[in-house]
C-alpha cells in the first residue's frame, strides 16, 4: 500500500457546512423513498409506516425493549427463534428515548433509525472526504441512499445505528483520534455480529501503526532530528492505514486505549448470552443456530443459487445474483487496487466476507451489505467527475428507481 496524500480534516465549526450538501442530498433521496412508498402501501390497502417500524425484525427489536431478554418461538420443525440473536444498543436506546417522550417503542425506533441514518450519512461523507475529497464524499453519501435496499436505512432496524457507528469509528482511526475510534468500535459491537468487522479495522491499523513507528523508530537511531518548520505547524505524515503518524507516547497510549476498547461491546453481549444460556462462549453460536444462522465460507448460498438453474423462472433470479455477487466482489478489488487506507479494506472485506458467506436466509444479504460503504468509493470518483447536472441527473434516476423497488419490495417479500 503506498501514502495517500494529506488531507487536513476541516475545523469543527465548518464541518457541517461542509457536509450539507452530502446531508441534504441525502434527505431529498430518502424522502422521495418514503414517499412512494407510502402511495404504493395505500394503493394496496397497508400502512407504509407498519411496514417500516412492526414487521420482521423490528418487532423483535421492540419486544426485547419492552420486554428484555427470554422471548423466543419454536418452530414445529424444532427451530428455535430467541431474541437474545438481536444485539442490544438499538433496544436500549428505543427504551430510553421512550422514556423520556410519548412515543411508543416502535416510534422511538423509527425516530432513531432517521437520526442515525442522518449521522451514517455524515460518516460517509467525512470518510470519504477526507481520503479523495469533498465532491467524491457528497456523491459517496447519494450512492448508500440510492442503493435498491436503501429503504432499510429508513425501517426501526439496526443497520443504520450500525453503519453511523462504523463509519464515524473509521474516520476516528484515519484522523489519529485513537479513543474515540475504541469506543465507536465498542458501541458497534452492541449492534451487530458484524460489529467485529469494525473491530478488526481498528486493530489492523493499530498494530500497522505500532510496526511502522518501530520501524521509523530504528531508521531515526543515529540521524539528526530534522528541525521543525520555520511556520511553526507540526508535520504529519499519512501511511497505508490511513492514521497520521504520531510517535509520541500519548498517541500510542491512544492506540493501545483504543484497541483494548474496540472489542469489548461484542465480546461482552456474547459471554453474556453464553453465561445466561449456560453454554459458554459458544452459547450465542447455538442461538444463531436456531436461526439457521451461521458461517459455512458460502456452501448453503451456493447450493440455493444453484439450485435457481434448475428451472426456467427462477434461472433469470439466479443470474441476477451471480451477477450482484460478481460486482460486489469487482468492487472489492477495485478498492485494493485504488489503495483505500487500510481499514477501509479490512471493514469492507469483512462485512462482505460476513454477508456472502453466511448461511442465514439468503433473502436478507443485500440488506446485509448495506453497512459496506467503501465499496461505493470506486463508483463516487467517476461520478464526482462528471458535470454536477450529469451527476445530479444519474442520481435523480437511479432515486426513482430505487423508491419504486423499495416501495415493490416492502410490500412484497420485504427484508426479514
Amino acid at each position: 500500500m503506498t501514502d495517500l496524500a494529506t488531507r487536513v480534516a476541516p475545523p469543527r465549526e465548518t464541518a457541517l457546512r461542509r457536509a450539507a450538501p452530502a446531508l441534504l442530498g441525502y434527505l431529498a433521496v430518502r424522502a422521495l423513498g418514503l414517499l412512494v412508498l407510502a402511495l404504493w402501501s395505500a394503493a394496496r390497502g397497508k400502512s407504509a409506516y407498519t411496514l417500516l417500524t412492526a414487521r420482521w425484525d423490528a418487532l423483535w427489536y421492540t419486544r426485547v425493549a419492552e420486554l428484555g431478554y427470554g422471548y423466543e418461538v419454536r418452530l414445529p420443525n424444532g427451530d428455535v427463534h430467541s431474541n437474545l440473536a438481536f444485539f442490544p444498543l438499538l433496544p436500549w436506546l428505543e427504551r430510553g428515548l421512550a422514556a423520556v417522550s410519548p412515543l411508543s417503542y416502535a416510534d422511538a425506533g423509527f425516530v432513531v433509525s432517521l437520526l442515525a441514518s442522518l449521522a451514517a450519512a455524515w460518516g460517509i461523507f467525512a470518510v470519504a472526504e477526507h481520503v479523495y475529497g469533498r465532491r467524491a464524499g457528497v456523491c459517496a453519501v447519494l450512492l448508500w441512499a440510492v442503493l435498491p435496499v436503501g429503504i432499510v436505512q429508513s425501517m426501526a432496524y439496526s443497520e443504520s445505528l450500525f453503519t453511523s457507528l462504523a463509519a464515524w469509528s473509521l474516520y476516528a482511526v484515519l484522523t489519529g483520534r485513537w479513543p474515540a475510534a475504541g469506543v465507536l468500535a465498542a458501541l458497534a459491537g452492541l449492534t451487530r455480529p458484524v460489529g467485529l468487522a469494525v473491530v478488526a479495522a481498528v486493530w489492523a491499523a493499530g498494530l500497522v501503526s505500532f510496526v511502522r513507528e518501530r520501524s521509523a523508530a530504528d531508521a531515526r537511531a543515529g540521524e539528526c532530528t530534522p528541525a521543525p518548520p520555520v511556520d511553526g505547524s507540526t508535520q504529519r505524515v499519512r501511511s497505508s492505514d490511513g492514521a497520521p503518524d504520531e510517535p509520541r507516547a500519548p498517541a500510542a497510549a491512544g492506540r493501545a486505549l483504543a484497541m483494548l476498547l474496540a472489542p469489548l461491546g461484542a465480546a461482552g453481549y456474547v459471554l453474556w448470552v453464553g453465561h445466561r444460556t449456560g453454554r459458554g462462549p459458544l452459547g450465542y453460536l447455538d442461538v444463531q443456530a436456531g436461526w439457521r444462522n451461521g458461517f459455512d465460507g458460502g456452501l448453503a448460498f451456493a447450493r440455493f443459487v444453484a439450485e435457481k438453474f434448475t428451472s426456467f423462472p427462477s434461472a433469470l433470479a439466479a443470474v441476477a445474483i451471480v451477477l450482484g455477487v460478481g460486482l460486489v466482489v469487482r468492487l472489492y478489488v477495485v478498492c485494493v487496487r485504488q489503495r483505500q487506507p487500510l481499514p477501509l479494506l479490512v471493514y469492507a472485506g469483512v462485512v462482505t466476507a460476513l454477508a456472502l458467506c453466511a448461511s442465514s436466509y439468503f433473502g436478507s444479504k443485500p440488506r446485509l451489505l448495506l453497512p459496506a460503504f467503501p465499496l461505493l468509493l470506486p463508483l463516487a470518483l467517476p461520478l464526482s467527475r462528471l458535470r454536477t447536472s450529469r451527476s445530479v441527473l444519474v442520481v435523480g434516476g437511479v432515486a426513482v428507481a430505487s423508491a419504486v423497488y423499495g416501495a415493490f419490495w416492502l410490500n412484497g417479500s420485504g427484508p426479514p
